[in-house]
């Protein structure tokens, strides 16, 4: 399982999201959830993250906007961003839990739809794993391996095709490779149909159970926090204070933008006056601020900030209201999923680096879990949809590799390419995988800041 993590998890994608509590930079962070599984009836996980809406740390200290709302009227939990993979630790081991147990399930189902559709159709399967390399545990059932492996990196159904230890016959009409195009097409292609039943589920149970998170925007920008002995302090701001004006001027429309405009102002005023109109309580007054120089030579203020908006959480009066709220919350994560990942391509040398692996995500994920069970719920939904995408790409150890190989054979009148030719596709991708996803786990293990501190 491969993601782009750009969360949008949770306003509203392994490729996962828009929520966070942590302090991310006045540059409006996105989190894009994309989602990258090689496999050839297999998945393996790696995340890239590039969204403006979501960061979970913020490391410029004195500017800092805390962006939890985007998108009009719903949060959106669509697009994350780590930028410089400062993901910070993993702080709270349940949260850490829970978010290891979403990549989980998500690698369970997923191979799971792999896995019942040979099973229903009488097609022998000899192995049901999670992960990839050596066995940790297994046990053996009705003919079928099943087992936890040391590198978690996805998971895979194995078939004896070519097993000479099976003790079946190569001609038996129950092996993958003997069954006709149909029904391998539904065998590789179950896994994805899963994932997206699976989110589909997923958003489900959040509308029933706590309700979709919808935010009302209101003039201004709000002031959370002021950092002692600033700018801001020193020049009379407090926690709380919104801010209706800069220099004179109103904000033309309230939200990000309005955000954005202020730190606009206070970066290109260093030492230089800016006026702010703002409300305390029911006064209106003005106060102004002269902003520091800060080392790059723009100026700060040493505030949070964030859009003037409230959250509420909208619940269906009845079912047929609930199936409806969910359709629209599906049908607007799968297109911010894919636009996210039709931006990585068109944009890919910028958003390489932005490719993580499952400690990125569990990172993130604990973040999110941290943060509320809203978030969690979106940040599952997105994976799943990324998954379900990433994997339908026509790439070596992807799902659509193998659909694509199955195809070339139907265009050939159903004569299949060389076994070795095929052999020699899948295995190449897969190692591919498997040392990316190690250079991955490597690099954002030694991105956690708790590592930084012990080297």
């Amino acid at each position: 399982m491969v993601i782009n993590l750009p969360y949008s998890p949770p306003s509203y994608s392994s490729s996962i999201i828009r929520l966070t509590n942590s302090k991310s930079p006045i540059s409006e962070p996105s989190f894009k959830l994309k989602t990258h599984f090689p496999k050839p009836y297999s998945s393996s996980i790696c995340f890239s993250f590039a969204s403006p809406n979501i960061s979970p740390s913020c490391h410029r200290r004195f500017f800092c906007e805390k962006n939890r709302f985007t998108h009009g009227n719903r949060l959106d939990f669509r697009s994350w961003a780590i930028p410089g993979f400062d993901y910070g630790n993993f702080e709270g081991p349940q949260s850490v839990i829970e978010a290891a147990a979403v990549l989980t399930a998500i690698i369970v189902v997923h191979e799971s739809g792999h896995f019942l559709a040979a099973y229903l159709q009488g097609i022998h399967v000899s192995k049901f794993a999670v992960g990839f390399g050596p066995i940790l545990a297994k046990f053996n059932s009705n003919n079928v391996e099943y087992s936890l492996r040391a590198f978690p990196l996805g998971g895979f159904v194995g078939f004896p095709d070519n097993d000479p230890d099976s003790g079946i016959p190569a001609d038996d009409e129950n092996l993958l490779k003997n069954r006709p195009i149909l029904d391998r097409v539904i065998v590789v292609s179950a896994g994805v149909v899963a994932n997206i039943v699976f989110a589909l589920v997923i958003i489900f149970v959040q509308v029933l159970s706590v309700g979709l998170p919808e935010q009302e925007v209101f003039p201004g920008v709000i002031v959370p926090e002021v950092r002692p002995f600033s700018a801001a302090s020193r020049d009379g701001l407090i926690p709380g204070d919104v801010i209706l004006e800069i220099n004179g001027s109103e904000f033309p429309k309230p939200g990000p933008s309005a955000v954005s405009e202020v730190v606009d102002v206070i970066k290109k005023n260093p030492k230089r006056y800016v006026l702010l109109k703002v409300k305390r309580g029911q006064e209106n007054f003005e106060i102004g601020v002269t902003p520091d120089e800060n080392y790059d030579g723009t100026g700060k203020i040493g505030v949070q900030l964030s859009p003037n908006a409230k959250v509420v959480k909208v619940r269906p009066k009845n079912l047929l209201e609930a199936i409806n709220f969910t359709g629209k919350e599906f049908w607007g994560l799968t297109s911010n999923v894919l636009d996210g990942l039709r931006q990585t391509f068109l944009n890919f040398s910028q958003s390489a680096s932005k490719v993580s692996g499952p400690v990125a995500i569990i990172a993130v994920g604990a973040e999110v879990a941290r943060s509320n069970i809203d978030g969690l719920y979106q940040f599952a939904a997105a994976i799943n949809l990324n998954l379900a995408v990433i994997n339908l790409l026509p790439l070596p150890a992807l799902d659509g590799g193998t659909l694509a190989l199955i195809l070339i054979e139907a265009a050939r009148g159903g004569r299949k390419l060389p076994l070795e030719v095929e052999q020699r596709i899948m295995s190449s991708g897969i190692m591919l995988v498997i040392l990316l996803g190690l250079f991955l786990i490597v690099r954002d293990t030694l991105n956690l800041d708790f590592i930084k501190e012990l080297l």
